[in-house]
């Protein structure tokens, strides 16, 4: 899908600039020199198996990750720079509020640090499918509920840039397409986003998609040339597909090809 124009495309800076991008975790190498650019106003999918690096690049990008090496440029600015806070929103895959709080209390506090309005935070519970649940208490929340809180908390300060690590995990499907769609919406609207997922039936509605693989990039391109390159209408059997030509290339020997990027 593409919702913005290439004219648009061509004269609007990126969101996100990734230059021989690395990391290192206790002397462990998670990330191996990315080069990438996520374009403004659109839908990234970032797509991985578990252990790919996904997390740790998205905690790189929101500024609580000390790199390795390379560069990492958010919204024109230096990675963690503290002029970006307020431009940003992060969701974790751990849900990240306050247990003791009602639903509503825990988007206003967060919503308060952005100079947002209690009619914003009631926005923010609304767009999640929470409002009938505003005054109950976090801890006695579902885990999928648990989770829609914490997404409602990045969503309240109407950020530039918003990084959403498996935001639909253990909702319903009902729910993940109404959350897409708001997802959409965000993204006509100006927003940026960079969301990681684990179904793949999500990267077809992302313009744009980064794969990972045990910490490099095997290619940034849109889903129908994901399709193309993998030989496989359907998504997962061709990313599959990419995987397996690069588990191939490695056994040969062969040097990693040319990263491919979208249109």
């Amino acid at each position: 899908m593409e919702h913005t124009t290439g004219a648009h495309a061509a004269s609007t800076p990126p969101a996100i600039e990734a230059d021989r991008l690395s990391v290192r975790i206790r002397r462990t190498p998670i990330l191996h020199e990315l080069d990438f650019t996520v374009p403004a106003g659109r839908v990234t999918g970032l797509l991985g198996p578990s252990g790919s690096g996904k997390s740790t690049l998205m905690r790189s990008i929101v500024g609580v990750q000390r790199l390795g090496g390379g560069t990492l440029t958010v919204l024109g600015r230096p990675a963690g720079s503290a002029s970006l806070r307020r431009s940003l929103g992060y969701m974790t895959q751990e849900a990240s509020i306050y247990r003791d709080l009602s639903v509503l209390d825990n988007v206003r506090y967060f919503g308060a640090l952005h100079g947002k309005s209690a009619a914003d935070a009631r926005g923010a519970v609304e767009a999640v499918g929470l409002a009938d649940l505003a005054k109950r208490k976090a801890s006695d929340l579902s885990g999928g509920q648990f989770s829609r809180v914490s997404l409602a908390c990045a969503l309240v300060g109407d950020p530039v840039l918003l990084v959403l690590d498996e935001p639909t995990v253990g909702l319903d499907p009902v729910l993940r397409v109404d959350l897409w769609e708001r997802f959409r919406a965000l993204a006509d609207s100006g927003c940026t986003l960079l969301i990681s997922s684990h179904v793949m039936e999500e990267a077809s509605r992302c313009d744009t998609l980064l794969l990972l693989r045990e910490g490099r990039l095997l290619g940034q391109l849109t889903p129908d040339h994901l399709r193309e390159r993998g030989g496989s209408h359907d998504l997962e059997q061709a990313f599959l597909g990419i995987i397996r030509a690069d588990l191939d290339r490695q056994a040969a020997g062969l040097p990693v090809p040319a990263k491919e990027h979208a249109a």
